[in-house]
């Protein structure tokens, strides 16, 4: 890659924006995912009687339904994020690559086509 480029990416605005708000959202859903799982871990290993108490007079116990609220979890986590990044993420990279050609490169067209 031309160092000329190169050093235009770096310097765009957009990219510094696009670095640093894409880290942050994704150590910020990193943590969130990380706090949800191991606590349900640290639940299966500390808090056992917990975990296999029924639920009122039936015979599911709490456990059942704490698994199934992390894998939800997981995905609803997955869908925010993806949802971000096809809108944002995506507009700001588009943004850097017709900064960094010096104007519309062409490619533009096509993704923007596909979104519609």
């Amino acid at each position: 890659m031309d160092q000329d480029v190169v050093q235009r990416v770096k310097s765009d605005p957009n990219y510094q924006k696009l670095v640093r708000t894409r880290s942050s959202y994704g150590w910020l859903l990193t943590w969130a995912v990380m706090i949800v799982y191991y606590g349900f871990t640290l639940l299966n290993s500390f808090a056992k009687e917990f975990m296999g108490s029924r639920i009122g007079s039936g015979v599911m116990s709490w456990g059942v339904p704490l698994g199934l609220f992390v894998i939800l979890f997981t995905v609803v986590v997955t869908g925010i994020y993806v949802r971000r990044a096809n809108s944002e993420f995506d507009a700001l990279t588009d943004a850097i690559q017709r900064n960094a050609a010096g104007g519309d490169t062409g490619t533009t067209g096509t993704k923007q086509q596909v979104r519609a």
